[in-house]
């Protein structure tokens, strides 16, 4: 099968077209034609991952080692990036029950990526749903990781109707989707983003977009019952006055130093920090796609890119003027 593959860490130009073997599926497996592949924050990091500066590394630094010895020290180990996906079943092993040849699925890989490819297999049990009937495979694939880690990490914040809810970086992945699920418990949103994606952000339906670029929302006099911080760009130190009392700092990516504020807020004070690594289930997924096929959930597409032009897509996510998603089509 044809599959873009890497094999030492760097620009786009080490992405490259290649024939690897077609993957068999075991007993507890389904074999998956893909359809679509988006192009995320994930894939960038672990292409590169080798050069990646820490204070890029969005996650406590006792984990940087492990996680590079996954990847790879010198060269990468896992050849073949793409963590989400879109497709159909094309055979089951012969212990699956939840779905047969055919089926229209979508799905999460996590670190073991693979979907830039013709070919993938998933166990019955992953992080893998029936596809929502009205979107394309492109736009479903470009759903699973960011529905997961918001849905994942807003239920840690117990959301409620009417609450003022703050997203930096509200464009991006996570963003965009915890943008959309905050609506959908009834809050009043605002979304932080660059000049070039304002627009998106409010296609999303958030209330109110501030530029970056132009306004400190720290600075506003505003106050919020949530702020998300998603790349953790700004700190609780910043944005403690724009946190109501008995509000939350939630973080989607953090380090060591936002674990102890979260057990010194946990002890102290009424606005809290809290960090915590999100779940990968497909119960999420199989309840995005109702709210998908209900109209309370979109997929946006930028631009869709073939296969053999992998290494272009991910040179146009990296300029940094995407506006929605950016998908490899299969």
């Amino acid at each position: 099968m044809k599959a873009i593959v890497y094999t030492e860490y760097g620009s786009p130009d080490v992405l490259h077209l290649a024939e690897v073997t077609k993957p068999a599926p075991q007993d507890h497996e389904v074999l998956i034609k893909v359809q679509a592949a988006p192009v995320n924050y994930g894939d960038l990091m672990a292409r590169n991952f080798k050069n990646l500066p820490v204070r890029e590394f969005n996650m406590p630094l006792p984990l940087l080692l492990p996680t590079r010895l996954y990847f790879g020290l010198r060269k990468p180990r896992v050849n073949i990036l793409g963590n989400e996906f879109a497709g159909k079943i094309e055979a089951v092993g012969k212990e699956v029950k939840r779905f047969k040849p055919g089926d229209q699925v979508f799905g999460y890989r996590g670190q073991q990526m693979g979907a830039y490819a013709e070919y993938l297999c998933m166990p019955e049990a992953g992080s893998v749903a029936g596809k929502p009937a009205n979107l394309t495979y492109a736009e479903a694939a470009a759903v699973p990781y960011g529905v997961i880690m918001a849905l994942s990490l807003l239920r840690k914040v117990n959301l409620q109707s009417g609450q003022k809810v703050l997203v930096n970086g509200a464009s991006g992945g996570i963003g965009s989707a915890a943008v959309q699920l905050a609506k959908y418990y009834g809050a009043e949103v605002t979304g932080v983003c660059g000049t070039p994606r304002l627009e998106f952000v409010k296609s999303l339906g958030a209330e109110h977009v501030i530029d970056y670029t132009q306004e400190d929302f720290t600075r506003s006099g505003k106050t919020y019952d949530l702020i998300f911080d998603i790349l953790g760009k700004s700190s609780f130190a910043r944005c403690k006055n724009s946190l109501k009392p008995n509000g939350i700092y939630l973080l989607a990516s953090f380090k060591l130093k936002h674990l102890f504020q979260m057990l010194w807020t946990k002890m102290a004070g009424s606005r809290k920090v809290i960090c915590a690594l999100a779940s990968e289930q497909a119960k999420d997924l199989t309840f995005i796609k109702e709210l998908i096929e209900a109209g309370q959930y979109k997929s946006i597409i930028d631009k869709c890119f073939p296969l053999e032009q992998a290494a272009e897509a991910h040179r146009y996510v990296e300029t940094g003027h995407k506006k929605g998603n950016v998908v490899i089509t299969i």
